[in-house]
């Protein structure tokens, strides 16, 4: 990896990329399935899930700056199973996120009719030609132009806030006729709340992939910190004002069923040359989050190969000091299953299920780790120390179940995944390790450390 091409303004530049597109698509379906208050709660109980989760992120990407970073916390945490089971959850995570974007992006162009005629599968694959290629190119570069494309996002995102606020009114959320004996408050009851979590889930998405960049950065110890906590507060304060304006504006009940909801809410409240100014340039964010994504899918798998969990040809780099084969891989993988899945709505679900899996074990991790070595060097300390994480750990677990509640198929074909994986992993990589990887290099360490204790 190219040392010293990322500054802390890219790194929160990149957690911002990673999860704009939330903003745009997606999350409204979770008013459909909880109503517009279970929506808030949702946000609101998987948001400190998120916030609680990133400060025990940065503490320990603060301490150790690799490109694993969630599987090498987890791997000195829990060792070669933990790191193995935390590592491949991210990775399927970061390979399914940028097939669910792109379905979203075709759904974008298509209403635009930008390109008419065009099957939806030659523009997913368009998109991830182009941005694949673009990655090739380095670090540096890439990351650059993920800033350019997410203030393009935000200008789209506030110019939504504007046109949509004198349009609000209270009576507008709860339009929900209740299903028999639910109130119009929670027009679903409980069972639509707990639904709602996976899209609470999706305004977060991928924040914690800013430490991905570690061995990039150029003060990791003090970037880390800055780039993942700044990053969540801005996706905290976007993502209330778009659930409160966008269902306050246009009503509960035409959000949850709106395929754009952003750009429909404008027009169904007569601010229709917003409406396509919002269009088009909101089309940035979602690119932003396609292309931030498939930066990290590349990291993860890198990371994996490097230490010998994944085949060594995936942690091959060029002469840009980027993993040309693995950002080659995941994109074809990332291509076939928007091609042939086509639902944005499942990948979403999926996604979300073997992030969750990875929540929680990175939460672990943190607990562990304070308890294992309270004396480890450590740039930034979370506030709340393992009372935070633990809370998150718990929610995380809770947003499992939650995946499976929407769509157990979905959930479940993740699943099987992620025991094949681990089975490879038992089968054979496990056998053929590399000692020198730093992943590897900081669970030696700890175990000399232990011994000289």
């Amino acid at each position: 990896m190219k040392k010293g091409a990322v500054s802390w303004v890219l790194l929160m530049s990149l957690g911002i990329a990673y999860v704009v597109s939330g903003d745009f698509s997606g999350w409204n379906f979770g008013i459909a399935h909880g109503g517009w208050l279970g929506m808030v709660i949702a946000f609101v109980v998987m948001g400190a899930m998120y916030l609680f989760m990133v400060l025990g992120l940065a503490e320990m990407s603060s301490a150790m700056p690799t490109a694993g970073a969630g599987y090498g916390f987890a791997r000195r945490a829990m060792g070669r199973v933990g790191g193995a089971l935390t590592g491949f959850a991210i990775l399927i995570e970061y390979t399914i996120c940028p097939a669910a974007i792109s379905t979203f992006i075709a759904s974008y162009v298509q209403a635009l009719n930008l390109l008419p005629g065009v099957p939806a599968e030659a523009i997913i694959a368009f998109f991830f030609i182009v941005f694949v290629g673009i990655h090739l190119l380095g670090a540096g570069e890439a990351l650059k132009i993920v800033f350019g494309i997410t203030a393009i996002a935000m200008v789209a995102l506030v110019a939504f806030f504007v046109g949509m606020a004198p349009h609000f009114e209270a009576a507008n959320l709860f339009d929900i006729a209740p299903t028999a004996g639910n109130s119009v408050w929670l027009p679903f009851g409980f069972e639509g709340v707990l639904a709602a979590l996976p899209f609470g889930v999706w305004l977060f998405l991928a924040i914690e992939g800013v430490p991905l960049a570690a061995e990039e950065s150029a003060n990791p110890k003090r970037d880390l910190p800055r780039g993942i906590l700044g990053a969540i507060g801005v996706l905290m304060l976007t993502g209330a004002l778009v659930v409160v304006l966008t269902a306050g504006g246009a009503g509960a009940l035409f959000a949850g069923e709106a395929g754009a909801p952003l750009v429909d809410a404008l027009n169904e409240v007569g601010e229709g040359s917003l409406a396509v100014f919002v269009n088009y340039v909101g089309l940035a964010g979602l690119v932003a989050s396609f292309f931030s994504t498939v930066f990290s899918g590349s990291r993860q798998a890198f990371a994996l190969s490097r230490a010998g969990y994944l085949p060594k040809f995936l942690s091959i780099t060029g002469s840009r000091k980027t993993p040309y084969i693995a950002l080659l891989v995941l994109g074809s993988i990332g291509f076939i299953l928007a091609a042939f899945v086509g639902h944005g709505d499942i990948l979403l679900n999926m996604a979300v299920f073997a992030a969750c899996v990875s929540y929680a074990m990175m939460n672990l991790s943190h607990i562990i780790l304070r308890k294992k070595e309270p004396n480890m060097e450590r740039g930034f300390v979370a506030p709340g120390g393992v009372v935070l994480t633990g809370i998150s750990f718990a929610l995380s677990l809770v947003a499992i179940v939650s995946t499976f509640v929407v769509d157990s198929f979905a959930a479940g074909c993740t699943l099987v995944v992620m025991v094949v994986l681990m089975a490879y992993f038992f089968l054979y990589s496990r056998k053929h390790l590399v000692g020198n990887a730093p992943e590897e290099e900081f669970a030696a360490l700890q175990a000399a450390e232990s011994e000289l204790k």
